[in-house]
């Protein structure tokens, strides 16, 4: 097999817009209505500073992820999904390479996230890619409440 590769792209780029949807299908099915936090590739799209990146092998591709900015000096990391096809590839390892390398040189402090707690195991796999890359749990940041449906975590850049 080839090496993953990553690259930036528009939340409005085809070859990323299935992998959007996966995403939000994944998401849906695994989290209450109220506590779902996925955005469209229109919401995305249209959210200030948000930055896409996506994961191919041999030209197919396998996975993404994006980060915004809130605007206080830290930037959350949004939508990173792998298709069940790339899974233990090292394309989410890649993606948030990716999201951490840009959010240093964009001068942000931090990385947030917002992923499902332990109670709900869809989200194992995620937990433990971001605890791998050096995100510890914190409480809720900007923009979250406390919700027993969600785990937010934290890395210093």
């Amino acid at each position: 097999m080839n090496p993953v590769r990553v690259s930036e792209v528009a939340p409005a780029d085809p070859a990323v817009l299935p992998l959007i949807e996966a995403h939000n299908t994944h998401s849906r099915g695994a989290s209450p209505a109220t506590s779902n936090h996925t955005l469209d590739a229109a919401d995305m799209a249209a959210e200030p500073g948000l930055r896409m990146w996506l994961a191919t092998r041999d030209g197919d591709p396998i996975g993404c992820g994006a980060m915004k900015p809130p605007g206080d000096g830290t930037a959350e990391v949004k939508s990173v999904h792998v298709l069940e096809a790339g899974r233990g590839s090292g394309a989410g390892r890649a993606i948030m390479a990716a999201i951490i390398d840009a959010a240093r040189a964009a001068g942000h402090t931090g990385l947030y996230l917002e992923t499902g707690p332990e109670a709900l195991p869809a989200y194992d796999a995620a937990r433990a890619l971001y605890e791998r890359v050096g995100f510890g749990y914190c409480g809720p940041f900007v923009g979250y409440g406390p919700d027993p449906n969600s785990a937010f975590m934290y890395r210093d850049l």
